[in-house]
């Protein structure tokens, strides 16, 4: 049961689907941030010490996954903002 200080649970469906949607986003964007800055430190390693296969692999590896997350949850992320700033100009 909620307190009269938090806010209750969506109870339309299009706006708990899209809370649900926000939630996995943030998640997927932070795990796309994080593996960016694994393959910056790790790149940074690399020159310090040699640029052996692994730690090449570990980079290449880091960006492209991370890149495949961010890019739609930069978009989805958007949207989802735009969404909410749209039922509120409206109202709803």
């Amino acid at each position: 049961m909620t307190s009269p200080d938090q806010p209750s649970s969506p109870t339309d469906p299009i706006r708990a689907r899209r809370a649900q949607i926000a939630k996995w986003n943030h998640l997927a964007t932070r795990v796309g941030y994080l593996l960016y800055a694994v393959a910056v430190v790790m790149f940074f390693v690399a020159l310090t010490t040699d640029f052996s296969q692994g730690k090449v692999t570990i980079i290449t590896t880091s960006m492209v996954i991370g890149s495949v997350l961010l890019a739609p949850a930069i978009v989805i992320g958007y949207a989802v903002k735009a969404a909410e700033k749209d039922d509120i100009a409206r109202g709803l």
